[in-house]
């Protein structure tokens, strides 16, 4: 019987899935988060890198990968409010359909901010969307890292860390992540590697994924060379994007992604992290 993998191939996840080697009898397919999403719940597929908030959400169905997830201490560069106006002045925010997760971590901070703008549906880059009239505009993956980069950017081999901007050509660029850590002091996990608990993945897939992980993280520079031809961004920025993040699932990571759990879905079932 074949096993059936659905992949959220962005950027962010290159170092796992560019040298997966699938064992026989797993295929896999690849799609946008909400796609994959749908295709785990569904049914389509047995297991997929998904959204942790719909883990979240339907945790009396799904188990997730005790050892796998996306997650960062910090800013993540990819999950990006552009705005026009203060955080306190929000007043009619563009959402991304292609990320649930996003969607909720922003209503999780919109309720710490104190704000409750109107949230509309909007597809397209951020600059555009702001000069249609919104005022904030959320925008994810490897775009949100691309134009996040076009407003704050560029940078010099000098520049360090704590002297990236946070704005330019009139736009404030707020990093979703550091604002949970800043809330918090916690990471924060984005995705998990999650499976419905009827069908438990195969050893070979797991033996494959640490394989491929180990493999992609000694070789960081080599995936961000590749990356970034991709994106059109220089090498340097996309590694230090790709070194950011944590593939693990450690005991911290745990916590915040029950913390997020109790603040985004109160009443969510137990979460389970089974399969070694």
């Amino acid at each position: 019987m074949t096993y059936r993998a659905g992949w959220i191939h962005f950027t962010n996840v290159a170092p796992i899935l560019d040298s997966l080697v699938l064992p026989p009898g797993v295929t896999a397919i690849t799609g946008v988060p909400t796609q994959m999403n749908e295709a785990l719940l569904s049914g389509a597929v047995d297991i997929a890198n998904i959204s942790a908030v719909e883990f979240i959400r339907h945790a009396d169905t799904l188990s997730a990968l005790p050892d796998f997830s996306v997650s960062v201490l910090g800013p993540v560069y990819s999950v990006n409010l552009f705005h026009t106006c203060a955080l306190s002045e929000l007043k009619r925010v563009a959402l991304t359909s292609q990320s649930a997760m996003s969607v909720a971590l922003l209503e999780v901070l919109l309720r710490e901010w104190g704000v409750s703008p109107t949230l509309e549906r909007a597809e397209g880059e951020a600059e555009a969307l702001l000069a249609q009239g919104f005022d904030g505009v959320l925008r994810i993956g490897d775009s949100a890292l691309r134009e996040w980069y076009g407003v704050v950017g560029p940078f010099t081999e000098t520049t360090i860390v704590p002297e990236i901007p946070q704005s330019g050509r009139g736009i404030t660029v707020t990093d979703l992540a550091e604002e949970w850590f800043r809330v918090t002091g916690r990471p924060f996990v984005f995705a998990v590697w999650a499976y419905r608990k009827a069908t438990p993945p195969p050893a070979a897939l797991l033996d494959a994924m640490r394989a491929a992980r180990r493999h992609g993280i000694g070789h960081l520079a080599e995936v961000s060379e590749r990356h970034a031809r991709k994106l059109g961004l220089p090498a340097d920025v996309v590694q230090h994007y790709l070194w950011n993040f944590r593939y693990h699932l450690e005991d911290a990571d745990r916590l915040a992604l029950n913390e997020f759990a109790d603040r985004a879905v109160p009443g969510h079932a137990p979460l389970e992290f089974g399969v070694r």
